[in-house]
């Protein structure tokens, strides 16, 4: 039989669709699953019986036809705009504002956080929120538990979450690893889990009547907001109702604004909406890769010494850019602390193989699916071969601009975030704290054997 030079997309996704009419059997796909994603590599289709897939959309960038592409939930969100008895809530993640304008003929690395939350409230949006804040939440509740984990001898070394591709890569791949992974959830989530509870109390709106979407480079948080682990508020509330009601990409924001006649680079800045309004530079710089070591690293310090790090070493310069697997080594309290960043799937598996082959020994892995991190994701606007390189220094540059021109660099000195655990969540890792932001990890790898659905 003749090797398909396709991917295949299950038919139950909520993240991606695939249109075999349109397929003209390039390869593209198939070489970035195999050997950048590792995931077409890493199953028999035969055993499976079904086709296996993380979510991250890496084909659908790389497709010339649209022949995978995200699965629309902009039409969805379109009607809801409608809709005068909800209350519409948006929150925008960090890799968004640096790649969008690409759309629109701007440069890529342009900042456009002030003309999306304009455009978002044009378009019927009652609150505009920036997912910094999410991340910044994510931080506090990490840092701690990395903390602890070091402290303690808890297991090491401590993975990040944040990626819902790589979480599902490793539940399915690497069940052995779970216990590894930092109990926290993603920025996302544990943003749209504060909406649904906090917010909805300080603002004295009915939890019903939110319709809460998320703006996001990556497609697997389509199905990531599915994943009962993390759908927190109805245990809150004791009600039927999901956190995340939507997911839309960059991609699909962009053509949400230009059906409306939206000219985004057109538009004045705004402000985002309180209570979540804003989150340090150390959350924006989650888009990048190394982005998520780097501001745990700038709070742990400040949790294991009390004190902040200084101006000049705040920047951990050896775990950006877009290198392979970086490392960092930090020494806080005589304590040597091992840092790698895993950039792309491809250079997590080899690090993780090392690991469990106990060739190189660390205390905290970042692994991101996508390389280059998250201004890379599945979502995020399409470039061709020749300008991808360049778009994204582009983007990645246009992250750290943010963080270097900011006042406001550490999660734990953002006053949003202290008032948050002074008002309802109490401290990092409190009972309500655990309840809301983390989740737990199942063992999938039954899926490898064509085992039951998921």
């Amino acid at each position: 039989m003749e090797e398909r030079l396709d991917v295949l997309i299950p038919e139950d996704s909520n993240s991606l669709v695939k249109d075999m009419d349109k397929c003209i059997q390039c390869g593209y796909c198939k070489n970035v699953c195999t050997n950048d994603i590792t995931v077409a590599r890493m199953y028999d289709i035969d055993k499976s019986r079904k086709p296996i897939c993380v979510n991250c959309g890496q084909c659908a960038n790389m497709c010339p036809t649209e022949a995978i592409r995200e699965k629309f939930d902009y039409l969805n969100v379109k009607k809801v705009l409608k809709n005068k008895n909800k209350k519409i809530v948006f929150s925008v993640a960090p890799a968004v504002r640096v790649a969008i304008g690409e759309e629109f003929g701007l440069n890529p690395g342009t900042n456009l956080e002030g003309k999306i939350v304009t455009g978002l409230k044009e378009l019927g949006a009652d609150y505009v929120f920036d997912i910094t804040f999410g991340a910044d939440l994510t931080i506090m509740e990490e840092a701690m538990e990395l903390v602890d984990r070091i402290n303690n001898k808890g297991i090491l070394p401590m993975f990040t979450s944040c990626c819902p591709a790589w979480v599902r890569y490793a539940e399915i791949f690497y069940p052995e690893i779970l216990p590894n992974l930092s109990s926290c959830k993603s920025p996302i989530t544990m943003q749209s889990s504060i909406i649904k509870t906090y917010f909805s109390k300080v603002e004295n709106i009915d939890v019903k009547d939110i319709v809460n979407i998320v703006v996001a480079p990556c497609t697997a948080k389509k199905e990531e907001i599915r994943r009962k682990e993390v759908n927190k508020a109805s245990k809150y509330w004791d009600k039927d109702i999901i956190d995340t009601d939507y997911v839309i990409t960059t991609r699909e924001l962009a053509m949400l604004f230009k059906e409306e006649n939206i000219q985004l680079d057109k538009l004045k800045n705004s402000k985002f909406d309180s209570p979540l309004e804003r989150g340090s530079s150390a959350g924006v710089i989650f888009g990048n890769s190394g982005g998520v070591a780097e501001a745990a690293l700038r709070t742990a310090y400040f949790y294991m010494t009390g004190n902040n790090l200084k101006d000049d070493d705040i920047e951990f310069n050896s775990i950006r850019g877009m290198g392979s697997v970086k490392e960092a080594i930090v020494n806080i309290n005589d304590k040597e602390i091992k840092v790698a960043v895993c950039n792309g799937m491809s250079n997590a598996k080899e690090l993780i193989d090392k690991l469990l082959n106990k060739d190189v020994y660390y205390d905290f892995v970042e692994v991101m699916n996508c390389n280059g991190g998250c201004i890379c994701g599945g979502g995020q606007p399409k470039v061709t071969m020749l300008n991808k390189m360049t778009t994204k220094k582009a983007r990645m540059d246009g992250v750290y601009d943010i963080d270097s021109e900011d006042k406001l660099r550490l999660c734990h000195e953002n006053p949003e975030i202290k008032d948050i655990y002074d008002k309802f969540l109490d401290k990092p890792n409190s009972e309500l704290a655990h309840m809301l932001l983390h989740t737990e990890y199942e063992n999938k790898s039954y899926l490898l054997g064509g085992g039951k659905n998921d």
